[in-house]
């Protein structure tokens, strides 16, 4: 059965055979070249690739300077950049400013230290009165350590049972 020729099929035996006569020019021209002694390279170039050479400093430079231009015309400067003034000299603080941060920075603390221990004192003093009362009711609390009670059941009657202690304590002083 004869197979049917589409585009692709044509096109790549086109590359192909360009790329096998690519080769066969390449030995052609190593062959050429040991036959006269002149270099393989020069006959072997290829006609689509350019000639390299050297681009020199001066050019580069030049070339550099009219893309600048270029690049400034586009962005619609005029011309390029004054440099850039140096940095002023970092400012310090006096010894006198510095004293007066040191000053207000104690008394901050000072403060907050005496905010922290005005709330504690009173606390101090509710543990001192919880205390007071809970001695007074200890013989209470030793009948009930006979059933077995779980310890925060314990400390909840203690805490109920002080206010009524201290009312008891207040009664008889008001008789």
């Amino acid at each position: 059965m004869p197979t049917k020729l589409t585009t692709e099929i044509i096109t790549a035996a086109i590359l192909g055979f360009e790329e096998q006569k690519r080769h066969i020019d390449t030995k052609i021209a190593e062959l050429r070249a040991m036959l006269s002694g002149s270099p393989a390279e020069s006959a072997a170039r290829p006609e689509g690739t350019p000639r390299k050479h050297k681009i020199s400093a001066a050019a580069r430079r030049r070339m550099a300077i009219a893309q600048r231009k270029r690049w400034a015309k586009i962005r619609g400067e005029s011309e390029p950049p004054a440099p850039a003034k140096a940095p002023k000299a970092k400012r310090r603080i006096s010894e006198e400013g510095m004293k007066r941060i040191i000053a207000a920075t104690k008394k901050r603390w000072r403060l907050q230290k005496a905010a922290a221990k005005a709330p504690a004192k009173k606390a101090v003093t509710k543990k001192t009165a919880v205390k007071k009362a809970a001695v007074k009711v200890a013989p209470t609390k030793a009948a009930k350590k006979a059933a077995p009670v779980k310890k925060a059941a314990v400390k909840k009657a203690a805490v109920k049972a002080a206010p009524a202690a201290a009312q008891a304590v207040t009664e008889p002083a008001a008789q």
